[in-house]
């Protein structure tokens, strides 16, 4: 069972010395901005392509509305704000027969990282570095210079494996606080017969997201207490040489936050010193659900970021196909 996350407390020593022992910097070149990316190459897309055996497919994000989870909680993020710009009633009252079409446009406003998403490799710096030893100062009011979210475009995709945390643990939903360990993650996998291995995708599940939405309240599901990867898991993650790692959670570690030194001090090391990519507020539970039924934990993944031009997220509709 998922340890408590006061059981094994750290302080800002530890976590500088596992950055460094962790550190990816320079591994594929000085000017590198993928990370852990890498790890994925042709013959890696190939063997997921061959996963695909029934032709079903599971969408993992949350709908794009103002039934989302922010509430607030974590800095200027808000809830997607959809306008529309043209509609069938200006149609029909014949504002728009002067152009020779009737039509509906529209529009939204919403900040990259609100819902289902990709933390790109400049959101998170360590001190005033980011990811492969970027100074922090190349992210400005025009955006990321370096590691911005469209040099990844092309490279979300590969072998996508769940690890079903509380279904393997005979819960319906982690408590906050609860702390998965590296010992959750090998257990998890080995119950369900499946082998993670390099260049994964790696997706943790702690059924939060279905207990809140079964519930019909988030409350402070997006930048409040939640289950979540232990920071000990920096280690996991980096000897896996995964790709990436999904949750979800809002924010994939455990809060609160195992340290008093740090906020979100497993992010301090996962993406700028490691250089993975993260998926959050992940909607899994008709995968789950398939994946319990039929015993194949392992599919293609493929989730895309929007090609935004040096931001730091992006939206995402990431699909699980088996």
């Amino acid at each position: 069972m998922p340890r408590r996350y006061d059981e094994q407390r750290f302080d800002m020593a530890h976590l500088r010395a596992t950055a460094e022992k962790l550190k990816n910097w320079g591994r594929w070149g000085d000017d590198d901005e993928k990370g852990t990316l890498n790890f994925v190459g042709p013959e890696e897309i190939k063997a997921a392509a061959g996963l695909v055996k029934r032709g079903k497919a599971f969408s993992l994000g949350l709908n794009f509305d103002n039934n989302g989870p922010q509430k607030g909680l974590w800095g200027k993020r808000f809830n997607p704000i959809h306008t529309m710009l043209a509609t069938g009633t200006d149609a029909i009252a014949g504002v728009q027969d002067e152009g020779g079409i009737r039509y509906a446009d529209d529009m939204v406003s919403l900040p990259l990282q609100c819902g289902t998403q990709w933390d790109a490799l400049g959101h998170i710096f360590y001190d005033d570095k980011m990811w492969n030893g970027y100074d922090a100062k190349l992210v400005d009011v025009n955006g990321a210079q370096k590691n911005g979210i469209e040099k990844v475009k092309d490279q979300m995709i590969g072998r996508g494996v769940l690890l079903d945390v509380a279904r393997h643990v005979g819960v319906d939903s982690l408590d906050e606080g609860d702390a998965i360990t590296n010992e959750d993650l090998d257990a998890t996998a080995a119950a369900q017969g499946v082998e993670i291995k390099r260049g994964d995708f790696v997706i943790v599940r702690t059924g939060m997201m279905e207990q809140r939405l079964a519930a019909g309240d988030w409350g402070g599901y997006a930048g409040g207490d939640a289950p979540g990867l232990a920071f000990e898991t920096a280690e996991w993650i980096f000897e896996k040489e995964i790709a990436a790692i999904c949750c979800d959670t809002w924010g994939c570690e455990v809060r609160p936050n195992e340290t008093d030194d740090a906020q979100q001090p497993w992010h301090w090391v996962v993406i700028p010193m490691i250089g993975i990519t993260m998926g959050e507020i992940f909607n899994l539970k008709e995968l789950a659900d398939d994946c319990d039924e039929d015993k194949v934990y392992e599919f293609l993944f493929f989730a895309p970021p929007l090609p935004i031009t040096q931001a730091v997220g992006s939206p995402i509709n990431p699909q699980a196909i088996k």
